[in-house]
């Protein structure tokens, strides 16, 4: 029995106020099964006969509003299972769950670079198969976030052969490469039909200087090499491209013995798999690799000839001075480069064309057929049955200026000179179609020609001016006293009336 009140407190509670009856209080755990039921609708309502963009742009909406109405404290297993339950009831996302889940065959950690339009291809794969002639055409894709990923945006744009960098160019430390990448990397390669072996040709750090004579820097550039040959041999990579280096004024062909040596000291300390692979070079300043028979000083002093091979950029070579525009002009190219380095030494392209005019000397990508070398030239390149087989690699540039006037990457380029050059194949260059595409590709690149044209017209005119004061005679330190003395003589003279005649026939 409980104990008896006193009569003072029986009567404050019976004067006490009613309670107030308190509005219901929404739990943190109802809000996001809330907020999902209504992602869910808004996400079916959207994707209801659209298109693959408003469907990607409804899944990351989805994904922002879930990501805005959070537990308070939300376990792993109760964010696994949030996810889970959003994925089950998108009935329209299944083949983009799917692919995702096909493209994991390890797990991974999705950053906030990675996004669904990385796996959405712009562009089908074309069957190399189907081709009149057997072209692996791709182009240097993104690596960031993992090397895996350079596999994803390779299929992204439709592309048969590509190239990455291995770990960041713009800094000599970097982490080692993550064992999950690496996994991740040969399962795709695999589930994608990339031959890494063949068609994956990573770009080496623009940083690494082989030719450099300062031990110091000798050793940092070999340091950073080998450690990319050591990345390319875990990822079951092949060929290695990289740029030969820099005399820095030096003595040329000690430069080349420097190359020489580092490649055979590199070679040595690996497996014997990787094929360190020398870009020809547009000849700007010191850089070696411009002549052809740069390149073949330094295989003829690599001791495993098998370990090294040649990598041709067409924007480099046009501006080097080998001509590739007519049939003529591909022809001789391709024999004094036969005669000169070997055809068995050629192991890749990369496939640019040229702001700058022929014999420039500059390295200016142009996107393919707006450029000084022109649709005929990779017509020439993508017919030429020697070459089915090598890995081909566009570097044309992709930015474009968004709405904001900020300068944005469009893949869609990339995607879209890969079937443009892939179009070529058989494509009769004297017929109504070609003519029309090349003549279209021109007026493009025309402002930017001109440009160019311009500023090698100039250069032009300041090298012969210079060569002409060059050539003429130095005069001796005796005229240079006497040609003043009889100046002066002339002036005296001639203020006196006297004519230059007269002064002669004195």
């Amino acid at each position: 029995m409980p104990p008896r009140q006193s009569l003072r407190t029986r009567r404050a509670a019976a004067q006490a106020p009613e309670p107030e009856t308190k509005p219901e209080v929404k739990t943190a755990a109802a809000a996001p099964k809330k907020a999902r039921t209504a992602a869910a609708s808004k996400r079916k309502a959207a994707t209801a006969g659209s298109d693959v963009d408003e469907e990607e742009t409804a899944i990351e909406s989805e994904a922002s509003e879930a990501e805005d109405i959070k537990p308070t404290k939300a376990t792993p297993k109760a964010r696994s299972t949030k996810r889970k339950a959003v994925a089950e009831d998108d009935d329209d996302d299944d083949e983009v769950v799917k692919a995702e889940k096909d493209s994991k065959p390890v797990k991974k950690t999705r950053t906030a670079k990675t996004k669904i339009e990385d796996i959405m291809p712009l562009a089908k794969r074309t069957a190399v198969s189907s081709l009149k002639q057997a072209m692996y055409i791709g182009a240097h894709v993104s690596g960031a976030g993992g090397v895996q990923n350079s596999v994803h945006n390779a299929v992204h744009i439709g592309a048969n052969a590509f190239a990455l960098f291995l770990k960041s160019q713009r800094k000599w430390d970097n982490p080692p490469l993550a064992a999950e990448a690496r996994d991740a990397f040969r399962s795709l390669t695999k589930q994608h039909d990339f031959d890494a072996h063949r068609h994956c040709v990573p770009h080496g750090s623009y940083l690494v200087n082989l030719a450099a004579a300062d031990k110091a820097k000798a050793d940092q550039a070999y340091a950073s090499f080998i450690d990319d040959l050591h990345r390319c041999e875990s990822l079951g990579i092949v060929l290695y491209n990289f740029h030969p280096g820099n005399t820095n004024g030096g003595d040329r062909a000690e430069a080349i013995s420097r190359i020489a040596a580092q490649l055979n000291k590199a070679h040595k300390a690996t497996k014997g798999t990787v094929v360190t692979v020398l870009e020809n070079m547009a000849g700007q300043g010191n850089v070696i690799g411009c002549r052809f028979e740069d390149l073949r000083d330094i295989i003829a002093q690599v001791d495993d000839k098998a370990r090294v091979g040649v990598c041709i950029d067409t924007c480099h070579t046009f501006a080097a001075g080998y001509d590739l525009r007519s049939p003529e002009a591909f022809a001789a190219t391709v024999q004094a480069f036969d005669d000169v380095v070997g055809n068995q030494y050629l192991r890749a392209f990369h496939l640019n064309d040229s702001k700058a005019p022929f014999d420039s000397h500059r390295d200016l990508h142009a996107n393919i057929g707006t450029g000084f070398l022109g649709l005929r030239a990779f017509h020439n390149v993508m017919n030429h049955a020697p070459f089915q087989g090598l890995p081909m690699v566009l570097e044309t540039p992709i930015d474009r200026k968004g709405a904001d006037g900020k300068s944005v990457e469009d893949k869609q380029v990339w995607a879209d000179e890969i079937k443009l050059l892939e179009s070529l194949i058989g494509m009769d260059p004297e017929g109504d179609e070609f003519k029309a595409l090349d003549a279209k590709l021109q007026a493009q690149g025309e402002g930017e020609r001109n440009k160019l044209q311009a500023q090698a017209d100039k250069k032009g005119a300041k090298d012969a001016k210079k060569a002409e004061k060059a050539a003429k005679p130095k005069a001796t330190a005796a005229a240079k006293k006497k040609a003043p003395a009889k100046g002066k003589k002339k002036v005296a003279e001639s203020s006196e009336g006297e004519s230059d005649a007269a002064e002669e026939s004195e």
